[in-house]
C-alpha cells in the first residue's frame, strides 16, 4: 500500500499530463435529456449470430456489475485520479452478444451520433466498463448519465458519455474526434494525441 503523506513518492501520470483536483466537465455539444421510455442500449453490427440485441434502461440492473478504480486522462492535458466506477464490464457485453470471428474493432455510439472507435482488445480490456455510477452515486447528466463507456487506459475521448450502442466492426473506421484530427489509438503513455503522430498501420486505410 502506498501512502499520500509528504514522504510518499509522486504519483506516476502519463507524460505531458498535469494532475488536477476534482473532475472537470468536458464535452462537445449540449447535455441530452434522458427519456427512459425511449432509451435503450443496442449491440449490433457483425455479431456472431447475425442478430442485434437491445436492453431497456431497467434491464441493465440484471447484467453483471463490477467496480473499477482508475484515472482519467484528457488529451488536452488534465489527469484526474482514483475515480471509482460501478457498472457493467465490457466483457459481459461480448459474452452476451459475441462478436463474429473476424471482428477487430468496435464503434461506441453515443447521443447526437457521436462515435468513438476502439480496437476490440481495448474494448475488452479488464478495466473497460459501461459505468452507471461514479464514487458511489449515479452519474450526473453532465458526466454521462445514464451510461458512460469508460476506457481508462486511453485518452478520454475514447470514453464517450451518454452511450447508446456498440457496433462490431470487421475493419476500423474513425470516430467523431478521430475524424477531426485526434489520434486513432489514443494511448496516453505514448502521447498519442493527434492524427499527424500516427505511424503506419495505426489508422484506417494505412499500410502496416
Amino acid at each position: 500500500m502506498t501512502g499520500n503523506g509528504p514522504d510518499a513518492p509522486p504519483r506516476r501520470i502519463p507524460p505531458g499530463q498535469r494532475l488536477v483536483q476534482g473532475w472537470p466537465v468536458s464535452h462537445y455539444g449540449p447535455v441530452p435529456r434522458f427519456r427512459p421510455e425511449r432509451w435503450n442500449l443496442r449491440v449490433h453490427g457483425a455479431t456472431a449470430s447475425g442478430a442485434e440485441r437491445t436492453w431497456a434502461f431497467d434491464d441493465l440492473t440484471a447484467l453483471p456489475h463490477v467496480t473499477v478504480i482508475a484515472d482519467l486522462h484528457c488529451a488536452s492535458g488534465p489527469t484526474s485520479t482514483d475515480h471509482e466506477w460501478y457498472g457493467i464490464p465490457a466483457t459481459a457485453i461480448t459474452e452476451l452478444v459475441p462478436p463474429a470471428p473476424d471482428v477487430t474493432h468496435v464503434m461506441a455510439w453515443a447521443e447526437y451520433g457521436y462515435g468513438a472507435n476502439l480496437r476490440l482488445a481495448d474494448f475488452t480490456a479488464p478495466e473497460t466498463i459501461l459505468a452507471t455510477h461514479h464514487n458511489g452515486e449515479p452519474l450526473t447528466a453532465e458526466h454521462g448519465f445514464p451510461l458512460r463507456l469508460v476506457v481508462p487506459h486511453l485518452y478520454g475521448y475514447k470514453s464517450p458519455k451518454w452511450l447508446r450502442a456498440i457496433e462490431y466492426l470487421t475493419e476500423d473506421r474513425r470516430g467523431f474526434w478521430e475524424e477531426r484530427g485526434y489520434h486513432n489509438l489514443a494511448d496516453p503513455w505514448k502521447e498519442q494525441r493527434y492524427s499527424h503522430q500516427e505511424a503506419p498501420g495505426e489508422g484506417p486505410g494505412q499500410d502496416g
